[in-house]
């Protein structure tokens, strides 16, 4: 998948749970309470790399990593989104930025 269509897809999303929270809770999340929700997430993230690794014992075989990770990835896309970043560039600079560092 392209990065665009994983940001559009995100966005079009994100809109629908918009949706969703204006009818529980009379308006939509703002960009902070999303903040707050990818990083319940990646603590999720690390969690299950210790379950993977053996350190954190779980019974519940759900939530599965990769989805997890996944999830946090359209948060990130929709954080984003919230906040005018165009993914790709941003993603683009940070590689690139990495790349000439160690070189």
């Amino acid at each position: 998948m392209e990065i665009k269509e994983l940001a559009n897809r995100s966005k079009r999303i994100r809109e629908a749970y918009h949706e969703l929270e204006r009818k529980q809770d009379g308006r939509p999340w703002s960009p902070e309470q999303d903040a707050l929700a990818f990083l319940t997430d990646a603590g999720l993230v690390g969690r299950l790399v210790m379950d993977k690794q053996g350190s954190w014992p779980t019974s519940d075989p759900e939530p599965l990593l990769d989805y997890k990770i996944a999830e946090n990835i359209w948060w990130l896309s929709s954080i984003a989104e919230a906040s005018g970043i165009d993914l790709e560039t941003a993603l683009n600079n940070f590689l690139k930025s990495r790349e000439q560092h160690l070189n």
